[in-house]
């Protein structure tokens, strides 16, 4: 079935060579011809370079000839024509050197930074006036290319960024006229990269009507079509796949093929399909995917893909597979290098959503959905008409008596002139109840509107709700509003809406500020009872984070916005505390309907687990096992940027050392956990050009710029993240929820089950809950321990739109185990409130660690936190790791401040005491936020501590960099510097 082709004369190849980094590239630029000089009058060479640049305007940019005897860069330099398709040159020559080297994209960049910007050198004239005179242009070419080199590989151009002239291009399309656009065929290890160029590889190789490839049976098989619109824009580019057929009449069915560009599986397990519309001119890469079954026996199998377009002709292109007799192991995704885990977009793997441990499956008993120890009770109209919670004060266990968040229903109110529209409720229809989700729907009427509610409830306590309203007639009203009515003793503190971690004001309003301002809702609860909701309409895509945000901020609700009008009113009267989230005035037509969306969080999600606490010591660095051992850490961190996780979220590629490690430190005891998130990723993936082939799915739209690599090789419409000049990692920023998720779970799975990771550290976090609660499962699996911990940098600040880290990543805590609230957390200046809801975890059933500045120790203890090895060198952790292990601290009960009958008080309100209390002994935690040095007396209640005064001894052991060896009477003064405290041990 083989087909014709159409070649076009092309002028000879160049050699391309990929180098060993042997030279600087942050002087001299990625890319170099290397020069042969023949003969010269001693004063002049030139030479013609036919360097096919995919870069624009060449004339803009600097180019250096250097000596390659002398590694000195020739002064006197003519160019006298370039473009992008070649270049002519003068140089005066270096008498009886032969070789020279024309450095032609050659940059400035901060070699430090973080987030580099190449500057790209513009032309300079260096050559003297008498030497430019001299030129004769008529001199016959007396130096040669002998080929063009790249710095290493990942920085090559050839053979996918090497153009075609202008000519070819032409040349192929007078060729094939009458054609309205091309198909060209592709290999898997040949990624189209260029959007708005042809390759000078398509030039060699013809418009060909037929692709042939090899594949191993049981292999995610991937190829490539290239369309390139000739004469206008193309919409709706679809295929069609036939089977593939042996001549024996064996086959590969379609059901086992598709477009990755237009089909495939979204992050939350939906299937979707697109259509692709590609401007004239442009080019468009389709990857194709074979997923062949591992049954098929080997042999040649042939089949066609159909092409179409809405406003073209259907193009046949032939598919001849042939099929080796050897079976790819798993698909073939220990080779990614051959696009294999391309099928990994597409995965489903653990989105059933089962119950995920320490969770409890949901129980349903009439309106009531009872969940691990909280519980909804649910009105006729569908929304909550009370929510509990059973945890104890202290968050170490379960109370048998409820705590309400809310004093009454809540309720969506709609004021139409003077009246309340009167809402006349069908009452709760459950339409499913799996012990992992709870759904049920409730139809409400009223004279003017109709209210369809539709609302879910999952075992961790996340509540999601679809509000749709619907004009039954012409209406005017004042106003459209959602009332929860908090209980006050469920609404001690407050986070998000522009206010930081603190005690909630009496009467606070806020308004809409999307453009500057990551918020949508807020946290309201006390330690052991809260509820977090957020305001979205159909519409809501989940905004970028982490300095990004101003880049891709949040969408206005339609609903709740309303062009502005929208706003939340807090206020306080008596034992409620009534946040009424309003819309303002507007006119709705016989037919609008409007989305009243909302998500709530239900906290605490679990009791806090002091005991994983004192026994899981993270060491933060990549370093010698033994050295690590030493310190009496138990779990290693591997960060990126490190010898066995170098490339920033794509910790594949040195996949076998990082196994190698982790089997030692697994030999010795240790975890190893490393980083790996969503948010940016590595230039390094394989996969990238594949990806940026989807358009806007997986990565941002952008104005580019950032580190050479990106803007050489990507070009533009992206945005620069993350760099690491020691390894010349250069991240790209994700779109946010895209099937790029799917590629995650997947690469987690097969990390655990490949290389043995414990666990994974997060960096701040770009994925939803569904994802969370994917990666769990899978690095929960089979008894692996999973454990995840999440870092973040503040985020209340402008790039991140002024958002509180703990409100912005609370729907992920439900499967974390420790937080690491962090870099730009002010542990100094704060309140104790920020540390309860900002930075300890324990409102939510997690504890942390400390990070900027080394963290307060004093003020860390309180709430059970240290700082982290090795993270600060002024705030060691170990010498606070000593005294747990000699007090003993597992097994002990941690009674904190906030707990109203703690036994152990100071008499100064600005002195704060938490206990860790075990039989006949207890640990008292004592941290200052007075202004000045005090002295406090300690209030003991003695029968509760369950020890004879008479026998009791109050000492504070030596602990190195926190206190000196002392003793204490009952009753005395304790002398507490400001900002300090103390350690302090009551045993008989």
């Amino acid at each position: 079935m083989l087909g014709a082709c159409c070649n076009v004369a092309v002028a000879q190849e160049i050699k391309y060579i990929s180098n060993n980094n042997s030279w600087d590239p942050d002087s001299l630029g990625n890319h170099r011809v290397v020069l042969n000089l023949n003969h010269t009058d001693g004063k002049v060479a030139k030479v013609f370079i036919e360097w096919r640049r995919n870069d624009q305007h060449p004339e803009n940019k600097n180019l250096f000839v250097v000596d390659s005897t002398t590694n000195k860069r020739i002064s006197n330099v003519s160019v006298t024509a370039i473009s992008r398709e070649n270049c002519t040159l003068y140089f005066e020559p270096v008498a009886g050197d032969q070789k020279y080297f024309v450095y032609y994209l050659p940059y400035k960049v901060d070699r430090k930074s973080n987030y580099p910007n190449a500057k790209y050198l513009r032309p300079e004239q260096t050559a003297s006036d008498y030497w430019v005179q001299s030129i004769n242009t008529t001199v016959v070419e007396n130096a040669q290319v002998e080929s063009i080199e790249s710095i290493n590989a990942i920085n090559s151009f050839y053979p996918m960024e090497v153009i075609a002239t202008k000519t070819e291009t032409d040349s192929l399309i007078h060729q094939n006229a009458g054609r309205s656009y091309f198909v060209f065929t592709e290999d898997r290890l040949h990624s189209i990269r260029m959007k708005h160029d042809l390759p000078q590889r398509w030039m060699l190789k013809g418009v060909k009507n037929i692709f042939a490839g090899e594949a191993k049976r049981g292999e995610n098989y991937a190829y490539q079509l290239g369309i390139y619109p000739i004469t206008k824009d193309l919409s709706g580019v679809k295929f069609v796949f036939s089977a593939l057929k042996s001549k024996t009449g064996r086959q590969i069915s379609p059901k086992v093929m598709s477009c990755l560009n237009t089909n495939g599986v979204d992050f939350r397990g939906g299937i979707f399909n697109h259509s692709v519309d590609v401007a004239k001119g442009d080019v468009q890469a389709m990857w194709c995917l074979v997923n062949v079954p591992a049954t098929t026996l080997a042999g040649t199998y042939e089949g066609y893909v159909i092409v179409s377009a809405k406003n073209a002709e259907n193009t046949k292109i032939g598919i001849r597979l042939t099929v080796d007799k050897a079976v790819a192991v798993k698909g073939g995704v220990n080779e990614p290098w051959k696009q294999t885990r391309l099928t990994w977009l597409n995965s489903a793997i653990a989105q059933k959503n089962e119950v995920i441990k320490p969770y409890i499956p949901l129980i349903v008993k009439d309106n009531s959905i009872a969940l691990l120890g909280r519980k909804v009770i649910l009105d006729k109209t569908g929304f909550p008409q009370n929510i509990e919670t059973y945890f104890t004060p202290e968050m170490t266990s379960y109370s048998t008596t409820a705590k309400q968040v809310i004093n009454s229903p809540i309720e969506l109110k709609v004021e139409n002139g003077n009246n309340i529209e009167q809402w006349q409720s069908k009452g709760v229809k459950f339409t499913e109840t799996q012990p992992g989700t709870v759904k049920w729907t409730a139809e409400n009427t009223s004279a003017n509107l109709q209210m369809e509610v539709s609302g879910s409830l999952e075992f961790d306590g996340f509540s999601s709700y679809t509000v749709k309203v619907t004009a039954l007639q012409d209406v005017n009203l004042n106003d459209i509003r959602m009332e929860i009515p908090f209980n006050k003793d469920a609404a001690k503190y407050i986070m998000g809406l522009n206010l930081k971690g603190e005690k909630r004001p009496d009467h606070y309003e806020w308004k809409w500020d999307v453009a500057h301002k990551s918020q949508d809702g807020a946290w309201l609860g006390d330690v052991n009872a809260g509820l977090q909701y957020s305001l979205r309409d159909e519409n809501y895509v989940r905004p970028l984070n982490t300095n990004f945000y101003l880049q891709k901020p949040l969408l206005l609700p339609t609903s709740w916005g309303n062009d502005g009008k929208g706003g939340i009113n807090i206020a306080e009267n008596g034992n409620t505390v009534l946040v009424s989230n309003y819309s303002g005035s507007r006119s709705m037509k016989k037919g609008d309907v409007l989305y009243y969306n909302f998500t709530m969080l239900i906290t605490p999600f679990h009791p806090i687990n002091t005991d994983f606490q004192w026994a899981t010591r993270f060491y933060h660095k990549y370093d010698n096992i033994d050295t690590i051992k030493a310190t009496g850490a138990t779990v290693i961190n591997i960060h990126h940027g490190t010898p066995i996780n170098p490339y920033i979220n794509y910790p594949f590629i040195a996949h076998d050392a990082m196994k190698a490690y982790i089997d030692e430190a697994h030999k010795k005891g240790l975890k190893v956990k490393i980083y790996n998130t969503v948010r940016e990723l590595s230039n390094s993936a394989y996969e990238t050009f594949a990806m940026r082939s989807l358009g806007h799915e997986i990565y941002s739209a952008g104005k580019g710029g950032g580190y050479s690599w990106l803007q050489e090789h990507v070009g533009d419409d992206y945005i620069a993240a993350w760099y690491v000049p020691e390894v010349k990692d250069a991240a790209i920023v994700n779109s946010g929820m895209s099937r790029w998720h799917n590629y995650y779970v997947e690469g987690m799975n097969w990390l655990v089950q490949n290389v043995g990771i414990d666990g994974i550290y997060l960096d701040d976090v770009a994925f939803d809950r569904t994802t969370m609660k994917r990666v769990k499962r899978v690095l929960t699996q089979d008894g692996h321990p999973g454990i995840i911990d999440l870092h973040s940098a503040n985020q209340y600040n402008k790039n991140d739109g002024f958002n509180n880290s703990a409100n912005l990543y609370m729907e992920h805590f439900p499967y974390l185990n420790r937080l690491w609230f962090g870099e730009y957390f002010d542990y100094e200046k704060n309140s104790p409130d920020f540390f309860i809801t900002e930075v300890s975890g324990i409102p939510f059933g997690l504890m942390g660690e400390m990070l900027q500045g080394g963290g307060n120790p004093y003020r860390g203890m309180i709430y059970g936190m240290t700082n982290r090895m090795p993270w600060s060198d002024n705030a060691d952790p170990r010498p606070i790791w000593k005294l747990w292990d000699d007090f003993g601290m597992k097994g002990t009960k941690m009674i904190g401040y906030w707990v109203e009958n703690n036994p152990v008080k100071t008499n100064n309100a600005e002195v704060l005491a938490t206990i860790y209390k075990k039989d006949k002994a207890v640990l008292v935690s004592i941290a200052s936020w007075a202004k000045d040095d005090v002295n406090i007396k300690l209030l003991i209640d003695w029968k509760a501590l369950g020890i004879d005064p008479a026998k009791a001894r109050i000492t504070a052991p030596e602990v190195k960099n926190f206190q000196p060896a002392t003793s204490f009477k009952d009753g005395q003064d304790i002398p507490v510097q400001s900002a300090k405290g103390w350690l302090i041990i009551i045993r008989e």
